[in-house]
C-alpha cells in the first residue's frame, strides 16, 4: 500500500474539475467490462479517444489540460458476472497523481454486509472521497430497503454517492441490451434515498433521459 490518498489539487489554478471519469483498464490489462460489452460500447459512443484508459492515462490527460478529475470503476460483479477493477488499486495509483485525481470507490450493493465493510475500508484505509453506483449494470434498485445499511454507512462516513441515472450505452446493440434493465436507473428511486438520508451527499450523473423532468423535480 502506497499510503492513504490525500488531495494535492490547487483549486485556484485548475481550469475545471471533471466529476465523472471511468477507469476502464488496470495496469495488468484487465478491463472493467467483458469484451462483448466493451466492443458494443465502443461502437455506440464512437469517440476518437482511447476507450480503455488506466489511472496513469487519465492523470496524463487531465494534467496536460490543467484540469482535475474524479475517477472510479463500477463493481458490477454480481450483475454482469465479470471481475471488477480494484478500487483499492485505483485509490493507491491516484495517490501518485494527487495533484490531478480524486479517487472514488465502487462496491457491489448486492453483496450486503461485505459491501458495507469494503466501503468503510476504502474510506478509512485508502482515503476515497465517494462511491460510484450504476444501478442498471449492478442490477439493483437504490430504493430497496435491503440497501439502507450501505446508504447509512456512506452517510456516516460523510462521502459522496454518485449514481448513474437514465439510459445507458452499455449493452446498446446487443440482444436485450445484454439483460441490463434501464428501470433501475430511474432517478425517482433516489428520492427514497434522499428522503430517508437527508444528509447524504447524492450526485445524479447525466441528464436522466427519459426521466429528465422527474430528475429536475427531485
Amino acid at each position: 500500500m502506497t499510503g492513504r490518498y490525500q488531495p494535492r489539487i490547487d483549486t485556484r489554478t485548475i481550469r475545471a474539475l471533471d466529476m465523472h471519469t471511468h477507469v476502464e483498464s488496470d495496469h495488468h490489462g484487465h478491463l472493467s467490462l467483458d469484451q462483448e460489452l466493451m466492443d458494443a460500447s465502443a461502437a455506440y459512443f464512437r469517440g476518437d479517444h482511447p476507450r480503455t484508459p488506466t489511472v496513469d492515462d487519465l492523470a496524463a490527460y487531465y494534467r496536460e489540460r490543467n484540469m482535475a478529475a474524479v475517477i472510479f470503476t463500477v463493481d458490477a460483479s454480481t450483475g454482469l458476472d465479470h471481475p471488477p477493477l480494484s478500487s483499492e488499486e485505483i485509490a493507491e495509483r491516484a495517490t501518485e497523481h494527487a495533484d490531478v485525481l480524486i479517487p472514488f470507490g465502487s462496491v457491489d450493493p448486492r453483496k450486503g454486509e461485505v459491501a458495507v465493510k469494503q466501503a468503510r475500508r476504502l474510506v478509512e484505509d485508502y482515503g476515497v472521497r465517494g462511491f460510484k453506483f450504476h444501478p442498471g449494470l449492478q442490477a439493483f434498485s437504490p430504493a430497496d430497503p435491503e440497501f439502507r445499511p450501505l446508504w447509512a454507512t456512506l452517510d456516516e462516513l460523510g462521502v459522496v454517492a454518485l449514481f448513474h441515472t437514465g439510459q445507458t450505452g452499455i449493452g446498446a446493440g446487443l440482444p436485450g441490451g445484454r439483460g441490463i434493465k434501464l428501470r433501475y436507473s430511474d432517478p425517482l428511486l433516489l428520492d427514497d434515498v434522499a428522503a430517508d438520508f437527508p444528509d447524504l451527499q447524492i450526485v445524479m450523473a447525466h441528464p436522466a433521459d427519459p426521466w429528465v423532468d422527474v430528475q429536475i423535480s427531485i
